[in-house]
């Protein structure tokens, strides 16, 4: 091979590596559906050309032991597309067996290794049991090489084929390589007297670069049948004339009236003109990958661009020079245009995410003998690629745990009067400004006995005390906790539940847990959209700034004399202080001080203010002293001294140099409703609120 050619692969490799994954996830989605709808024909064709594409792709570049592999799923999938099979759960739970082959295959292109007999041995038997469900016993010559076994196959006597092909104009702009169809019958044979013909390629000043005018004549020698050699031109059939001769057999695929047609037959000069108009094809959508670390430097670059910009509108804004003002105000918004869009090239459908978890739940479903119904609802709400990426290892141990320790077998089901098949559903939406994702299942939910009988047994809890349903259920979180009562591969080790806990909380995330017993569990994981830059709402009490994320401020009110838990003298304990509440339109209204829930050390001023934070379904209030505006922040994560404080997130830079800090609104919530307090009838009646609109300051420091 020529040191360019080895280059061109050397560099086009990783490209391949990234499509094949996409196509392998793609494979495998589409079995689970089809498990579903073993009929739909369009269902089996886009499992055929992922399999196909792999395999072709994989031809390109020598990889012979996906290609010879790839060769014999793609003879089932074949099968089955054209009703010669039916697909059974048993062929379904193989062919999910040979994708994971696949994937291990293409993963081992990067770095080749000599593979252990253990490995070659597994894929050689799955070989076996395709040939077994295909009926065929034939290997194509793709399966001889070094790291592929071999198996005993009846060879044909060799054949010459000529092989006459003119693709259409819009093969290239449907997807189609002609190179790597001739790259894929140099695989099943040995390819001579290539020819490419030029006799339709226009003039080069009416040359339209997406526009395909190539045409081969060869000759080609293999072992294959006719069938097989016309499979290779399957996905271009609409789009080519292929003429096909060997021995006595000769197959015509001209129709003549297809357009493809006119590239032989037609006036020359009608073979310039695309099929399809140029306006048409300029305004399909186009993609272009972008690798993940570079999208990442260009967002840390604009959060300091924000940072920098809120600091230029404060000088501006002390000059007092109009015109500066508005042109630091333009270049404001500008900024944050940039921003909107920047951060919706990193937002993905989380339904991707969910996708990946069918393959578990079928699984393990399996495993532990039990009929398990997955629904996925809010597939489509968006959140930051970031976060979808992190929080897919605790989502697939909570679908687990649902499946091993929730749900009933079929027996225990039908004596308990449920219907024999458990229901599991994954949901997702958007509210508050954060995710909130949910798992719920109707299985037999927490048994509160039986915890509180483990944490008792294992210390965590005095024996004999008795808190409250929900403290209970929360000790499923704590480090080590089971109550497994075996050790098998998906429980009894006590590891898991508190990872979960902890990667959550890592990504400014919670995750709460309610139950039913004998109806089910429902887990809610609430996730911040974005881990780098949010519109906020900027506060101060104090010397000290707060940020509250935009979404979740409901309004501002002016607050009334407030019944506040902890008062001067009280024995409350400080965790307790700065808690109360405050009158809303007739309803009670817990609050937060945050000058003396944090022991911040200033003079209360004559006039303050409360914001009405929205957490789920809960309201609360919180006592600031400031409304500094609107805020573009840039969150960055808290240092260790400050990871521990309870009800904050992160921390952001502002303009003039301070820190400020960035509010957990769950976590705020959860300390508001610890002391459920209500005005004595002693306390002063509150004065009437009237509501304040948040003032936006252009994201002022």
């Amino acid at each position: 091979m020529r040191s360019s050619e080895q280059d061109f692969i050397t560099d086009a490799l990783p490209a391949f590596i990234s499509e094949a994954r996409e196509q392998v996830e793609t494979i495998e989605q589409l079995m689970l559906q089809l498990e579903d709808a073993p009929d739909d024909r369009e269902l089996l064709d886009a499992l055929f050309r992922c399999a196909h594409t792999v395999k072709g792709s994989a031809g390109i570049f020598g990889l012979d032991a996906v290609v010879g592999f790839t060769h014999h799923v793609e003879t089932l999938l074949d099968q089955l597309r054209e009703g010669q099979r039916v697909l059974s759960p048993e062929l379904s739970t193989l062919l999910l067996q040979c994708n994971d082959q696949i994937r291990s295959l293409v993963a081992a292109a990067l770095a080749p290794q000599v593979e252990v007999d253990e490995a070659l041995a597994a894929r050689a038997l799955l070989v076996e049991r395709l040939q077994a469900a295909s009926g065929s016993a034939n290997q194509s010559d793709n399966d001889r090489n070094p790291t592929t076994p071999t198996v005993v196959r009846t060879p044909r006597p060799p054949g010459t084929w000529q092989v006459s092909v003119q693709f259409g104009l819009d093969t290239l702009r449907n997807g189609m390589d002609p190179l790597a169809l001739l790259g894929y019958l140099a695989g099943i044979g040995e390819i001579s007297g290539l020819h490419c013909d030029q006799a339709s390629l226009p003039a080069i000043d009416s040359l339209d670069a997406e526009d395909c005018h190539l045409g081969f004549d060869f000759s080609l020698v293999t072992e294959a049948a006719q069938p097989e050699i016309e499979a290779a031109f399957s996905f271009v059939r609409d789009d080519c004339v292929l003429r096909l001769t060997g021995g006595e057999t000769v197959v015509d695929d001209a129709p003549p009236m297809r357009q493809a047609t006119a590239l032989a037959e037609a006036d020359p000069s009608q073979a310039t003109k695309p099929t399809r108009s140029r306006k048409s094809a300029e305004d399909d959508h186009h993609f272009i990958r972008v690798h993940a670390d570079r999208l990442d430097a260009v967002i840390n670059l604009l959060g300091e661009l924000v940072i920098a910009g809120a600091g230029a509108q404060l000088l501006a804004r002390q000059t007092r020079q109009r015109a500066l003002v508005e042109a630091n105000n333009q270049i404001g918004r500008l900024v944050e245009e940039i921003r909107n869009a920047t951060l919706q090239l990193r937002m993905v459908p989380i339904g991707e995410s969910f996708s990946r978890l069918r393959r578990a739940v079928r699984d393990t479903a399996s495993e532990l003998g039990k009929e398990v119904a997955l629904e996925i609802e809010g597939g489509e709400t968006e959140l930051d690629k970031s976060v979808v990426e992190r929080i897919a290892d605790p989502l697939m141990h909570l679908v687990r745990n649902a499946l091993d320790h929730g749900l009933e077998t079929p027996a225990q089901r039908l004596a308990s009067g449920k219907s024999a098949q458990g229901h599991l559903t994954l949901s997702a939406c958007h509210e508050s400004g954060s995710i909130l994702i949910r798992i719920d299942d109707d299985g037999r939910g927490i048994n509160r006995d039986k915890v509180l009988q483990r944490a008792w047994d294992s210390g965590l809890l005095e024996r004999g005390s008795q808190p409250a349903d929900d403290e209970i259920v929360k000790l499923i979180f704590e480090p080590g906790f089971s109550t497994a009562s075996e050790v098998t591969k998906l429980s009894g080790r006590g590891v898991g539940m508190d990872v979960v806990r902890r990667n959550i909380e890592a990504l400014r995330g919670t995750v709460t847990v309610a139950s039913d017993p004998g109806q089910g569990t429902q887990i809610e994981i609430r996730m911040p959209l974005t881990l780098a830059i949010i519109d906020g709402f900027l506060v101060g009490v104090g010397a000290s700034k707060f940020v509250f994320p935009l979404d979740a401020v409901v309004e501002v009110i002016e607050r009334g004399q407030a019944a506040m838990g902890c008062a001067q003298g009280g024995d409350d304990g400080p965790e307790r202080c700065g808690r109360g509440v405050v009158e809303l339109r007739g309803q009670v209204l817990p609050v937060l001080d945050l000058r003396r829930l944090y022991g911040l050390d200033s003079p209360e001023p004559e006039r303050s203010s409360v914001v009405v934070i929205r957490a789920g379904s809960s309201r609360y209030g919180v006592i600031v002293d400031q409304l500094l505006g609107q805020h573009q922040t840039v969150i960055k994560p808290l240092g260790r001294m400050l990871s521990s404080l309870r009800g904050m997130s992160g921390s952001s830079i502002l303009g003039n140099g301070e820190v400020a800090l960035i509010f957990d609104v769950a976590s705020l919530s959860q300390l508001a409703a610890q002391q459920p307090a209500t005005p004595n009838e002693s306390s002063t009646s509150p004065k009437r609120q009237a509501t304040i609109h948040p003032p936006s300051l252009e994201g002022q420091a």
